[in-house]
Parts: structure tokens; sequence; C-alpha cells
């Protein structure tokens, strides 16, 4: 969580996935939110740069991941001068109907 005079401004969420080729955990950011009149100063950058720290300090993380908009010129950008670089991964997913989940 970022905060300026005690108001939370933006966040994060990580969540944890194994990787069998790795032998390690890759660290997924996810639930990116910064509030819009704190965009584009540093905040996702801070935080970011807080996750990165945290991770490696522990044993068997093995890097950070995230996904994005492929229209997302802004947020791409802004990932690559961080120092991340795209996979040749592709997401595929099956999204099940309201009534499917038994909601």
């Amino acid at each position: 969580v970022a905060e300026a005079d005690g108001r939370v401004i933006g966040c994060l969420m990580i969540t944890y996935e194994w990787s069998d080729w790795r032998n390690g955990l890759f660290w997924w950011i996810q639930s990116v939110y910064v509030l819009a009149e704190f965009r584009r100063r540093g905040v996702f950058r801070e935080l970011y740069r807080h996750a990165e720290e945290m991770a490696r300090q522990l044993p068997g993380v093995c890097g950070l991941r995230l996904y994005v908009e492929h229209e997302n010129d802004i947020a791409r950008n802004t990932y690559s001068r961080l120092g991340m670089s795209q996979t040749p991964y592709q997401i595929y997913e099956k999204e099940f109907a309201e009534h499917e989940r038994g909601a």
C-alpha cells in the first residue's frame, strides 16, 4: 500500500505461483491501482520496487510477473522501464457464466 498524508493512494497485491521450470516461486503482481490524481508520479514504481526488494530477500522466489492488456502502452512502457520484459506466453481462459458457478 502507498500512502500520502495518511491516505491510501495506491496498492497492489502479490500472489504466488510455483514454477516447475525454474524450481521456484514467481510473485504475480495483481490488482494494481493508483488514484487518478497520483498517476504518473512514481507511485507504482515505488510499490514495484518495494515488492521486488522483498522478493529478492526471500530464498526460492525466482522473479516477478504480471499481465497487462496489449493496448495499454503506458503500463507496458512503465514495466519495461522497470526492467521487466515481455514473455512469449499468452493467456487463455474459459469464463463461466454466473449460473454455472452456482451463484
